[in-house]
């Protein structure tokens, strides 16, 4: 239970914290809760992340359906990887999946879908 309630915090610091930061010419990092399910879904995001620009690395952690994004803050922001995520099909935080993304993805990766 503690690691889970350290966990949510260190989320939540990380969310908010790091976007306050000064200096935009480094790396910045972004923990984003998704509803992501599989292993198919795990590939799918990374995958579309890797595709805009200013990413550097993505991370989907299953277990705990966070994805970590590595990013250059000159070349994109929070809200364009969110709108990435997205558009793939899966919500991400406070923004819902993209209807048309969300109705390409198979049956497992559907809310509900698999367990």
């Amino acid at each position: 239970m503690k690691k889970h309630v350290a966990g949510l915090i260190t989320l939540l610091f990380l969310t908010f914290g790091l976007t306050a930061q000064a200096g935009d010419d480094k790396e910045k990092e972004v923990k984003i809760k998704t509803s992501a399910i599989c292993s198919m879904c795990k590939e799918r995001i990374e995958r579309n992340l890797a595709f805009e620009k200013g990413i550097k690395e993505s991370n989907l952690d299953l277990k705990d359906k966070v994805v970590t994004v590595k990013y250059n803050p000159k070349k994109t922001d929070v809200a364009k990887i969110k709108a990435n995520i997205s558009k793939t099909g899966y919500d991400a935080d406070e923004v819902t999946a993209d209807e048309k993304g969300y109705a390409k993805l198979p049956s497992c990766c559907k809310k509900g879908g698999h367990m």
